[in-house]
């Protein structure tokens, strides 16, 4: 499909978008008037490459702990791994030109460690370099700004043999890690974020055991968020040792929380899950501490602490990401969680201003982007900010007349993108929007059960990819920077 018809087919979607019946999402999205962005604002897309790359076993590649993981019996909904997902490994080119019709102007995508030191550690594997290199340069020759994530959560399973996340020697390696990239990419990639979401992959993965690699230690968890936070800042020195005028940051899911009940107690622990999820990580990189949570006389202890730290920890991002979905719903817990002082109990995917759910199951809350973004401004100040991730599962299946109506979707990012706009004029400094995602892909432990793409994949039948109505209608945002 050339552009012009794409973008025909999303201005008439930018009209008349009852195109799935009435909902009271849908109704609320087209009540106000349209919302112009400023001329220099960024509009993106966002993957990640275990979820879109496939060639698990091609081209050096070595294992990860999504690999392990996946392949784990009941780790995932119906056994789905990432062995093949969108095969973007062989099809980049078409997905860059994709990109390229729907007038994408910044693509947000990760490298797969594992591609590139398969074991996590030694020399780099050529093959692997050599992939993002023409995924890169493709991308510069279609004029989209490519914005690579270093870590998207693929360790490479020997580095989670030897600990994990937990041993601070991982923060080492991931300086190496770094230094390859900057050595191979640096010249012509501008902006780099380190970490994505390092609050899920810590919690999800050390700690409550959901996601790779599925320990349950609590304990583990707290060491793995101090080592994390120390690659973080090591990766940023790395990159700028290279090459010292690319811009460094990482991307941060950032939630509202909300006290379950009116209690004193669930106020007081929704301040607490505020600290664990908003703070800790980011309030570490910025200022070389962490919020005050812990037993101040247990916490090197716990967090494997050691003298310096606090100079190791902090950097001066060039700017931030923020991930956004939804909210907390959070319980005091009298009895603990296996967190010290943390003592509560928290429900995600949680609003009480929800006005429906995603596909997913969860809470749909379009003030929340606003409310979130002047909570972290709090903390960021005039620091820039991307939005690195904000999408939904919209499940919405192929039509008789073989499009696909998301009016779900449309109407999700339609109220989004005026809560955005209402934040920067707040005095928000965001400069970027990247939706998730592109395509549908392999939602981690959900296997492929839910579709986040604005272009449809079809994975029975050769991953074939077809544009939704949203990616008209994006399109048509992106040319007019207006939302509609």
């Amino acid at each position: 499909m050339k552009r012009r018809d794409i973008l025909k087919s999303g201005w008439a979607l930018g009209t008349g978008l009852a195109v799935s019946g009435p909902s009271t999402m849908l109704r609320a999205a087209t009540d106000s008037a349209p919302v112009a962005f400023p001329q220099n604002f960024q509009w993106g897309v966002a993957t990640a490459a275990y979820q879109i790359e496939g060639g698990a076993r091609e081209g050096g590649r070595g294992p990860s702990i999504w690999d392990t993981f996946s392949h784990t019996p009941g780790k995932t909904r119906n056994g789905d791994t990432g062995d093949v997902a969108d095969d973007s490994f062989h099809r980049w080119r078409d997905d860059i030109a994709l990109m390229k019709q729907l007038g994408i102007e910044s693509y947000r995508f990760s490298i797969a460690w594992p591609r590139i030191q398969p074991s996590g550690r030694g020399p780099a594997n050529p093959a692997g370099l050599d992939y993002y290199k023409r995924l890169v340069d493709g991308l510069l020759d279609a004029g989209i700004r490519p914005f690579p994530t270093l870590y998207h959560w693929d360790l490479p399973q020997a580095l989670e043999d030897a600990g994990g996340w937990p041993n601070r020697d991982t923060a080492d390696r991931m300086t190496d890690y770094a230094q390859i990239m900057a050595e191979a990419l640096a010249d012509r990639v501008t902006a780099w974020s380190v970490l994505n979401e390092v609050k899920t992959f810590t919690q999800a993965g050390y700690w409550d055991g959901g996601m790779a690699p599925g320990r349950k230690d609590p304990l583990a968890f707290l060491k793995a968020t101090h080592v994390a936070n120390i690659a973080n800042a090591n990766a940023f020195h790395a990159l700028k040792a290279v090459n010292p005028i690319v811009q460094v940051g990482s991307a941060y899911d950032c939630a509202n929380c909300f006290p379950a009940t009116d209690s004193d107690a669930d106020k007081a622990a929704a301040a607490r899950w505020d600290k664990m999820i908003n703070l800790w990580y980011l309030q570490a990189t910025l200022t070389g501490t962490y919020p005050e949570l812990l037993p101040a006389d247990r916490q090197a202890e716990l967090l494997g602490w050691q003298p310096g730290d606090e100079a190791r920890l902090k950097v001066p991002l060039d700017f931030v990401g923020i991930n956004y979905y939804s909210g907390w719903r959070v319980w005091d817990e009298p009895k603990g969680n296996g967190i010290p002082n943390l003592n509560t109990r928290a429900e995600w995917a949680w609003s009480p201003r929800s006005i429906g759910k995603s596909d997913f199951g969860w809470d749909i809350d379009p003030p929340g982007i606003r409310q979130i973004l002047k909570r972290m401004q709090q903390l960021t100040g005039s620091i820039p900010i991307e939005i690195t991730e904000n999408g939904i599962a919209d499940n919405t299946p192929p039509g008789s007349d073989g499009r696909i109506h998301d009016a779900k979707r449309i109407a999700y990012l339609r109220t989004h993108l005026k809560e955005l706009r209402h934040a920067m004029d707040d005095g928000v400094p965001v400069r970027a929007y990247h939706l998730w995602s592109l395509m549908d892909n392999f939602e981690w432990a959900a296997g492929y059960s839910q579709r986040f793409g604005i272009v449809h994949v079809d994975f029975d039948h050769g991953q074939k990819r077809t544009p939704r109505d949203s990616a008209f209608w994006y399109a048509n945002v992106i040319k007019t920077n207006t939302v509609p």
